[in-house]
């Protein structure tokens, strides 16, 4: 099994997995109470906080745990925007979100908002002047991904951050995809929301955090008692807060040393071997390092993996009762139905190895021309 899916979810690091283990059954008390066993677990989360602050240049204070990214970016559209609502009920954000933003976006569209979808570039990339052409005095969210979880492009938010001070709009960037892949700093960024996802990041799936910069409006997504300062309600989950802290800690060394720079290294390496088979290149030449987005003209893409079951990697043209669709991001970029039927994304990690790359070249040189030979006939 070669492993190359890495943006679709991350295995657990051992570290991490080890870091967990306590809070199972030994360190199991509830954080909110006041004997030993409470204030360990109560000391684990703060520990955890600061190490995820560390990770993106925030204050401690400014973190929130929730249960992913998902929900993360829910409490921006659903919590933070009522809480400006009476400044004004106008949203921007654009075609290539995740669909934890499209569709929390036409949830509250439904709901009065008024919410502006801004298409990017044939790259992937959205122009900051086209985000400043939307802006009206109603403007009080823009939300723009750092980088495109399928090309990998990653989006000008120090730029369009400048815009939305001068405009007084608060700035949410959904950083799933780019955060432990390359250095996020939230200060250089300019954001005053970031969302976090911990499965993208050697995490268990089921924990991850909102950066709320201070003094941001903020109703919780979750009403109960007073866990997370107030902001996000129920006992937290310990052993997978702890998780993302150790995650946090680790990609954070791992970058500092050149991880960067392997994965890179590995996906150029990836493209050079396979550029030849008639295949287009989705992602743009700024992109995450580990992320190879291609079209093999001619095919679809799901045949392509189905020729190989060595390989593990995602489509981007989904086939729903014989009907195939390409995803919401190649048609905002334009892309013809036939280049991306054939749509394939490689995603590089942690784990990763050289041997593997050679290994995939090799299965998709063998397997790719027989493909197209046979869909020639």
């Amino acid at each position: 099994m070669i492993y190359l899916d890495y943006n679709a979810t991350t295995p657990i690091h051992p570290d991490v997995k080890k870091a967990m283990e306590p809070f199972w059954d030994k360190e199991f008390g509830n954080p909110s109470c006041s004997y030993t066993l409470g204030k360990k677990a109560y000391r684990a989360i703060e520990k955890a906080r600061a190490q995820v602050a560390s990770l993106i240049n925030a204050r401690e204070n400014e973190i929130v745990f929730t249960s992913g990214g998902t929900e993360s970016n829910n409490t921006v559209f659903k919590g933070i925007l009522w809480a400006l609502k009476k400044r004004g009920n106008h949203v921007i954000t654009t075609q290539i979100e995740h669909p934890s933003i499209i569709n929390p976006a036409l949830f509250m569209e439904q709901l009065g908002f008024e919410i502006s979808f801004v298409p990017p570039n044939k790259e992937g990339i959205v122009d900051p002047q086209e985000i400043k052409r939307h802006i009206k005095k109603e403007t009080v969210l823009i939300s723009v991904m750092h980088a495109n979880n399928e090309t990998g492009a990653i989006q000008p938010i120090a730029e369009i951050s400048k815009m939305a001070k001068e405009y007084n709009i608060v700035l949410h960037s959904d950083a799933a995809q780019s955060l432990g892949k390359i250095r996020v700093d939230v200060n250089k960024l300019g954001v005053d929301l970031l969302t976090i996802a911990g499965h993208k990041l050697y995490a268990p799936k089921g924990i991850g955090a909102l950066y709320v910069r201070k003094d941001i409006p903020f109703l919780p997504l979750i009403h109960g008692a007073g866990q997370e300062m107030g902001r996000r309600a129920g006992t937290e989950n310990v052993p997978y807060i702890v998780a993302l802290g150790k995650a946090c800690e680790i990609l954070q060394k791992r970058l500092a040393n050149g991880e960067n720079e392997r994965i890179a290294y590995l996906r150029d390496k990836l493209w050079n071997g396979i550029k030849d088979l008639n295949v287009v290149r989705f992602s743009p030449p700024i992109c995450l390092p580990n992320t190879l987005f291609v079209g093999f003209k001619g095919l679809l893409g799901q045949d392509v993996l189905n020729a190989i079951p060595e390989i593990l990697a995602s489509t981007g043209a989904a086939c729903h009762s014989k009907e195939i669709k390409l995803s919401h991001v190649l048609a905002a970029m334009g892309v013809s139905f036939e280049e991306g039927k054939g749509a394939v994304r490689f995603s590089i990690g942690y784990f990763s190895t050289e041997e593997e790359i050679n290994r995939a070249i090799e299965l998709i040189r063998e397997q790719v021309p027989k493909l197209q030979e046979k869909t020639s006939k």
